[in-house]
């Protein structure tokens, strides 16, 4: 069968993903980057302008959006309502990070569920001539999420693990690695995307008024120990997690997850600040580049390294 065509995609982005965008336009020739003026009233509220919009029509239009905080979500979900009604061919937004996938259950009367309000939100999307909005997530909480969204758009979940797999091949000893997930949702939601790596399951279990990390099964004596999840926010389970594998005998142990939220700059903890600390804490800490806010705060830091998933999006936009 013959390879259909690549498209040529014209890529729009808020002013906080301005770096990855580029990143994103730098891995295909067939990614033009477009700008919008993104200002305000003296009042606050947004004052927006897309530029060259009649130059968009039957074309193949992209947002690259970053919902960081509730102060930002507002603007940019009014650009991805005006941008399909441009006449564009076809139109798709990323969102790398779902920042309200953790709130997706409701556990006693009177909970809100915002997993589910984003989501709405985001189906209210204009439908534009070439059908519905195609919507990129990496590493959503959870999979079930998918049917919040109504059939006015196209949820297209993506992976942020496969760059964490090129990574781990370059590090020496590459055979001694031995993922571990901090509890059975982890490993449920990422341990087939990690098959062939020998796999450690923690827990917690409840002693007294205390939640204590244990070991369910897995053995990380005198390796390389990875714990994968799909998030961060203040680190603690990983620190707790980190805690139990050194004492189980882990030679090194680092971490991954996608999306570093990290609030109230959480990161801190983290950060190597002297050789000896260096030694007991995380050897490596990969994130991805989902949370622009978070790279920026710790560029240059370690134990913390960015996977970009510029690649991966460029990919995404030709789906």
């Amino acid at each position: 069968m013959e390879r259909p065509k690549k498209k040529q995609i014209l890529l729009f982005y808020c002013v906080e993903a301005e770096d990855l965008a580029r990143k994103v336009a730098a891995q295909s020739d067939f990614i033009q980057l477009q700008s919008i003026n993104w200002r305000s009233f003296d009042d606050g509220f947004p004052n927006l302008f897309i530029k060259n919009a009649h130059d968009i029509r039957g074309q193949h239009v992209a947002f690259l959006a970053s919902f960081s905080s509730t102060d930002v979500i507002f603007e940019q979900l009014s650009v991805i309502y005006a941008l399909p009604m441009l006449f564009v061919a076809s139109f798709t937004v990323v969102l790398p990070f779902f920042p309200t996938g953790s709130f997706e259950r409701i556990e006693e009367e009177g909970d809100v569920a915002t997993a589910f309000t984003l989501a709405r939100m985001l189906s209210n999307t204009p439908i534009s001539r070439g059908g519905p909005t195609s919507l990129v997530i990496y590493d959503i909480h959870a999979l079930q999420e998918r049917f919040y969204f109504s059939d006015t758009v196209l949820p297209v979940f993506e992976s942020g693990v496969p760059l964490l797999k090129q990574r781990l091949q370059l590090l020496p000893q590459s055979d001694k690695i031995v993922v571990a997930f901090p509890d059975d949702g982890a490993w449920k939601r990422f341990h087939k995307l990690l098959d062939h790596f020998p796999m450690v399951i923690c827990n917690k279990v409840r002693e007294g008024d205390k939640r204590i990390v244990r070991i369910k099964e897995g053995n990380p004596e005198g390796c390389h120990v990875v714990i994968v999840d799909d998030l961060v926010q203040s680190g603690g389970t990983l620190i707790e997690c980190q805690k139990v594998l050194a004492a189980h005998g882990a030679a090194k142990v680092s971490a991954y997850v996608t999306h570093g939220v990290f609030p109230k700059k959480s990161w801190e903890r983290f950060v190597h600040k002297s050789n000896e600390e260096s030694e007991k804490a995380f050897t490596h800490f990969w994130i991805s580049d989902s949370c622009p806010v978070t790279v920026e705060a710790i560029s240059g830091k370690a134990p913390f390294e960015i996977l970009s998933l510029a690649g991966s999006i460029a990919d995404a936009l030709q789906i």
